[in-house]
């Protein structure tokens, strides 16, 4: 819960730190004792600080509370399929164990190594239902035995007990989305 609200203080304290120093340089008139061309008067200069610096200002707040506005439930993997405990639990040992050989558009993995799992395992069937207990099987027969025998270049048991049913189940639910 802090951790997003401290990272996204950082960045507004850091926004509005870079964007007034840009505009301190901008308005400080360059080297003294040059000669320089009649410019703004001080109070329109200090008409401009002042919008610039509430433009900065707004543009460094309104933004990442827009962001954090709009950002989904997390228990909501990508393609909106909603997840239960487990499959969320499955979700975070996916990212940790899986996601680097894997793609598998529901957990944002990209691997190159392993196959693409939205492909593999399917989408949704006729009548919508995603997630069965077939698509589990297989994903947990592929979890246990590895390929090729464990001899492959996924090993057996990568991830087992209650974590490799949980993995099983978020890819038969988020494969195809």
């Amino acid at each position: 819960m802090f951790l997003p609200v401290i990272t996204a203080l950082a960045f507004i304290i850091t926004f509005i730190v870079v964007g007034l120093t840009v505009v301190a340089a901008a308005f400080s008139g360059g080297r003294r004792g040059r000669e320089r061309p009649p410019g703004p008067t001080r109070r329109n200069r200090r008409v401009i600080v002042v919008l610039t610096g509430l433009v900065v200002l707004l543009l460094g707040v309104l933004v990442p509370v827009l962001v954090v506005a709009s950002a989904k439930d997390a228990r909501s993997a990508p393609g909106g399929v909603t997840l239960d405990a487990a499959a969320e639990h499955g979700r975070v040992v996916f990212a940790e164990r899986c996601a680097t050989c894997h793609t598998l558009k529901g957990a944002n993995a990209v691997g190159k190594v392993g196959p693409n799992l939205d492909q593999l395992v399917g989408p949704l069937d006729q009548n919508g239902v995603g997630g069965t207990k077939q698509q589990q099987a297989f994903v947990l027969g592929a979890i246990r035995q590895g390929r090729a025998n464990g001899r492959g270049q996924m090993p057996a048991n990568l991830v087992d007990g209650q974590d490799a049913q949980d993995v099983a189940k978020f890819v038969a639910v988020a494969a195809g989305h």
